[in-house]
């Protein structure tokens, strides 16, 4: 099976190593607001015709969008744009090019209807201060060096990293593993190399290939198994709170930037903001390092991972819980789990968006009208079961891995609830309490017929 897959490294860069990388990057930046205030220029040249009457076969030729045009474009002015386009890479220009071909597509396709999700906004200019440097390299020698401890990449020579690439070497040298690209960007004051790998997986399953797990995630505790097990929630960003706020008030202190004004910001107010971006970067790390086990301990022990479909975007709106949302990572979880799952053999099926996990019960599948979030205690008033909350949420789901087919993955079409959620005095409660939920269960809600799966 061939996958795409992305390796990063960090890197340990020489003061003469980063002003290079900075320059392709600026050269990036260069190319992309040269190309981005030509595409302006003439549409707007266009739109002024229009107002006159001219007909559109007279008016002001267009600039192609494609990164082939918008080339083309800027070999015909780069002599005269940047005269010291012969320092840098091609691929320099080129990664600022191909990243205005991108947005332009992407802006194109949101206002005709090809995209789905939010609108996308027209393209902006990149800043010099407030943009990521980074630079994108898709020719020329991109090569590992034996020792695993350098890589080479074209212009730049050879780069040290922070440490050893034998993964990717091994995979390179067996011939599973082809580099595509390789990414060069500055993430929390550190720089890092990104390579993208087609990779040949070998066929894997799952150590318990019929073992069934419903995963309810949550902020009390991050993930609640249908086995029984709690997943503590490390609240890393709670964690760090305390040291985010002092250096946060240090950076207070300082004389900032003022685009007002024009004040540029000063040497210590330039520390102070490297440190606290320095401590997020060390949150964000430690979040994804913690997801990343958890998510790789479920693909490869259980064949079939039952999760919902939840509306994380509508969740962070609660400003109460959006702190502790957005720490937790939901999405993340349902993110990688679905690559997991496929690398790994088994399948991960999504839950319908309403149905009631949470307010059904596990023993005999009444629903509840109602269950306020501070009920942490699931009490049914049909057979009397008392059970914790969260756990009744993940023994239903895992329940619905019985409903579907036994092959394939995503989102459960036979398993939806209405928005309005039935009276539990409405729903007969057919089976005797303790039971395991069946497909011949018929008191659990009807599947909304309009359901579309949800596209992230």
């Amino acid at each position: 099976m061939k996958t795409i897959q992305a390796y990063r490294f960090a890197l340990d860069l020489t003061p003469g190593q980063e002003r290079a990388v900075l320059a392709h990057a600026g050269a990036a930046r260069v190319a992309h607001n040269w190309a981005l205030a030509r595409v302006k220029a003439v549409m707007d040249q266009r739109a002024a015709e229009r107002t006159y009457g001219i007909p559109d076969n007279q008016l002001t030729e267009s600039i192609s969008w494609t990164l082939a045009g918008l080339r083309k474009a800027w070999n015909v002015a780069k002599q005269e744009v940047a005269p010291w386009w012969a320092e840098c890479s091609k691929e320099a220009f080129n990664t600022g090019l191909d990243a205005l071909a991108r947005a332009l597509k992407n802006w194109a396709d949101s206002r005709s209807g090809k995209r789905a999700g939010r609108p996308v906004g027209f393209p902006r200019f990149k800043s010099r201060r407030r943009t990521t440097p980074s630079v994108r390299f898709t020719t020329g020698t991109i090569r590992i060096e034996p020792d695993r401890q350098h890589v080479v990449l074209l212009r730049l020579g050879r780069l040290k990293l922070h440490e050893s690439a034998r993964k990717l070497a091994r995979r390179l040298d067996n011939g599973t593993a082809r580099i595509m690209s390789a990414t060069v960007r500055r993430d929390g004051g550190r720089w890092q190399v990104a390579f993208t790998v087609e990779v040949e997986r070998a066929e894997r399953h799952p150590v318990r290939p019929g073992s069934v797990v419903g995963v309810d995630v949550g902020i009390k505790h991050l993930a609640v198994l249908s086995t029984g097990e709690l997943v503590d929630n490390p609240r890393h960003l709670v964690a760090a709170g305390q040291r985010m706020r002092h250096l946060g008030r240090a950076l207070a202190r300082k004389t900032g930037p003022d685009q007002r004004t024009g004040r540029r910001p000063s040497n210590r107010w330039q520390r102070a903001q490297a440190r606290l971006a320095r401590a997020h970067t060390r949150v964000a790390n430690l979040r994804r390092d913690g997801l990343h086990k958890l998510t790789t301990r479920l693909a490869r022990e259980h064949g079939a991972i039952v999760v919902e479909d939840l509306n994380v975007a509508g969740m962070l709106h609660n400003r109460r819980l959006a702190r502790q949302i957005a720490d937790a990572g939901f999405a993340e979880i349902r993110r990688q789990l679905a690559y997991k799952t496929e690398w790994n053999g088994g399948r991960l099926i999504v839950a319908d968006r309403w149905y009631p996990s949470s307010k059904s019960c596990s023993g005999c599948g009444a629903v509840k009208a109602k269950l306020a979030l501070s009920e942490r205690e699931y009490h049914c008033e049909a057979c009397g079961l008392a059970i914790d909350r969260d756990l009744n949420a993940s023994l239903n789901l895992a329940a619905i891995a019985t409903e579907t087919e036994p092959a394939g993955s995503g989102p459960v079409a036979g398993r939806g609830a209405d928005r309005k959620t039935p009276f539990a005095g409405l729903v007969a409660a057919k089976r005797q309490p303790g039971t395991a939920p069946g497909r011949s269960d018929r008191d659990r809600p009807t599947a909304r017929q309009d359901y579309q799966p949800c596209a992230h």
